[in-house]
């Protein structure tokens, strides 16, 4: 699991933005794109997020979330449960000049939360080969009518 882990941890610090997505009261899938705070993945993952919002009443009646990110090399797909904290600590720690232009009043808007995401469970796709091995894998593909060898998948449960 330690090498998962690895590639989990490398496609997650090339990541700029998630997709978070959340239940909403009708049963429909909203995502919304959020910006990856940390990328030194121990299980949790974290954003910041304007509460009260829709997405904050959606995670506070189902918790239950997924969060996707990709960086061309790589995707991932995070299964767990959602909570949102003003943890003063945590919001300092993360704080950064993009949050700091999110929030009209700075550190000190009182709509500044975290979503605090504990992870069950994560799907990897490993795409880190150079573009001309990737070409040559579907071409090859294409002609032997065989799954072309474009990468590492798998997944690491989290929660045993």
């Amino acid at each position: 699991m330690t090498d998962d882990i690895e590639i989990v941890r490398t496609i997650l610090k090339k990541a700029r933005t998630a997709s978070v997505t959340t239940v909403a009261s009708s049963g429909e899938l909203h995502s919304r794109p959020l910006g990856v705070l940390d990328g030194e993945f121990e299980g949790t993952l974290w954003f910041f997020t304007e509460d009260p919002s829709a997405k904050t009443a959606e995670i506070a009646a189902h918790p239950s979330v997924n969060v996707s990110v990709g960086d061309g090399k790589g995707w991932l797909s995070f299964a767990g449960s959602a909570r949102v904290t003003r943890d003063a600590e945590r919001i300092d720690q993360f704080w950064n000049p993009w949050a700091d232009a999110y929030f009209d009043g700075g550190r000190d808007d009182p709509s500044v939360a975290l979503l605090e995401i504990e992870v069950s469970s994560v799907r990897y796709w490993d795409l880190d080969k150079p573009a001309v091995v990737t070409a040559y894998e579907m071409v090859k593909g294409i002609l032997t009518k065989s799954r072309p060898d474009l990468g590492e998948d798998g997944v690491v449960h989290l929660d045993d």
